[in-house]
Formats: C-alpha cells, structure tokens, sequence
C-alpha cells in the first residue's frame, strides 16, 4: 500500500518542493516503514514546513540548530511534550540526512541536536485510605475470595513482584516468624518481612481455604487454582482491578501499583532507603530513589493545595 501526501497543502520551502515525497517514497521502498510509519513522519515533517514558513524561511540552507531549538521550544510552550519532540527530531534528522546524502544541502543542521530525554515518570500509588479499602474482607468469605484477600494482603505487606508472588512456594512462608523467602531477578534470595495482619489472613488461608480448593490435590504452591496450579499474571491482574472497583477506586490500578504504594509509604513513615530496597529486590538503589520523588511530589502537592501563598 503506498502513501504518498497531497503535493500542496503546506508551504513548502522554495528548493527542492518534491523533498518530502522522494523521502517518504524512500522509506517506503528502502525501510519498509507501514502506513502509520510513514503518515508519522510525514505529519512531523509537515509541522516544520509550517514553522519555517511563519519564520520566513524558505530555502533549507537558512535552517540552523539555532532555528531549530526555536521550534522545539514553541512546541514546549504549547504542550508538546518531550517525548513527541524526540519523534520529531528524529523523524527531521533522518529526512535531512536523507537530503544531505543526495547532495541537496551539504550539512544535516538536526546532527548537532540531542533528543530531549523525557523525566523518568513517577510510579502511580495509592493512599492509605484506598489501600484500607482495598483490603476490606468482602460481604461473603469464600475460598476463592479469602485467597484474593490474602493475596493482595501480602503484595502490599512485601511489595512482591507480582511473578514472586503467583510462583511463590508454600514453604517460602514462614508464619511463626513472619518472612517470605523469595527468589527474585537473577536467582537472589532475599528475606521479606511482614507484619501481624498478613500473618493472620495467610494463615486463616492456608489451614481453611487452600485445602479446599484443592479439594483433595497436592500442590508445592502457595496460591493455588481448584486445578492445584498456580494463578496466572493475567488472572491476578483481572483480580486486583475488580477488587478495585470493589473498594470504589477509580483510577485503573495493577498490582505493580501496590508495590509502588509499599516502598512509598515506608519511606513516608521513615524507613531506611536501603532496608525499602533489600525488601524490593532492587540491586541499584538508584532504581529506589524514584520513590523519594513520589513522596516529595506529594509534598508539593500538600503545598500548593493548603499554604495560604502558596
């Protein structure tokens, strides 16, 4: 399927106006690009055809990085974000590389240019007046419904990976004591503590509703299906969104949210940054840090909301 755009629905610069179809036709044929692909990069290229054109621009020679950071920071100004710039950008460098290989301008002016590296996101999570919620045993305790409770009790108890958890043996849990014995990324054992409330929901599980949902069978897991497997990601993905909506939460949530949640509220309440990332698994503590940010934007949050000026 080819996707050639309209010849005159932008100002084109005065050199070269055929420019963006010989280079769309180019990744068509050479890259192989899809429709999509292409329609992309034409839509990128189309947006600095118009740019140039407000600024008087009509010949490529005239485009220097000085133009060019120009662009991008309109862009900022008017919501663009980092990440749609670096498409840009690359989708620009590659069209006048594209023109400096065919001799047509005898520098790519977009080289010298670095892609905006966009701010690593904060991890969502949630209060702790949502996790009580979530937590809440249901109206009617039955196995499968004391087995998710118990579930999502222990993901925010540990902060497990949600594949530690659904694979986690039953003689990895050590109730008497309290800790889990997990084996993470890597094959490292680690030891994850956790307190009286996930003590008794595990226990209440294992010695009333495992066995009967077993109904008879053996398993080495602790969470278990009546075919004595263990429970799929997906299927603990679909358990953790109903409980959700259950406890009246209406942003979408997974159970990696409840792990975000677990490292951010120890840290709130003053846990050690190093102990929050011996619990995760984390083997740089770089990767850990990221949750001081969430609760430093929480903090600017209260801030901004509450100060009389602020």
């Amino acid at each position: 399927m080819s996707f050639f755009p309209p010849a005159a629905t932008v100002p084109y610069p005065a050199l070269f106006p055929d420019s963006e179809s010989r280079f769309l036709r180019f990744l068509q044929t050479e890259r192989r690009l899809s429709v999509n692909s292409l329609r992309a990069y034409s839509s990128d290229i189309r947006i600095f055809f118009a740019f140039l054109a407000r600024q008087g621009i009509s010949d490529f020679a005239e485009v220097t990085p000085a133009v060019i950071q120009h662009f991008l920071a309109g862009a900022l100004a008017t919501g663009v974000n980092h990440r749609s710039n670096a498409r840009r950008i690359s989708a620009l460098r590659g069209f006048f590389a594209f023109l400096t290989r065919g001799g047509e301008i005898t520098a790519n002016p977009f080289s010298s240019i670095d892609l905006p590296r966009p701010g690593r996101p904060l991890p969502k999570t949630l209060s702790q007046e949502e996790v009580e919620r979530l937590l809440q045993p249901p109206p009617l305790v039955t196995p499968l419904a004391a087995r998710n409770l118990a579930m999502l009790t222990l993901l925010y108890a540990t902060g497990l990976r949600v594949s530690e958890l659904v694979t986690l043996p039953l003689a990895a849990c050590n109730l008497s004591a309290q800790f889990l014995r997990v084996i993470g990324k890597g094959g490292k054992e680690r030891l994850v503590p956790f307190a009286m409330t996930a003590a008794g929901r595990l226990e209440d599980y294992i010695q009333r509703y495992r066995p009967q949902i077993l109904g008879g069978k053996r398993s080495p897991y602790l969470f278990v299906t009546a075919k004595s497997q263990p429970m799929t990601r997906l299927r603990f993905w679909q358990i953790v969104g109903d409980q959700a909506i259950r406890a009246g939460i209406v942003t979408a949530i997974s159970p990696h949210t409840l792990r975000h949640s677990f490292a951010s509220h120890l840290l709130a309440h003053g846990a050690d940054l190093r102990a929050v990332q011996m619990m995760l698994g984390h083997s740089d503590a770089a990767t850990t840090q990221i949750y001081t940010h969430v609760e430093n934007e929480r903090l600017r949050r209260i801030h901004q909301q509450f100060h009389p000026r602020g």
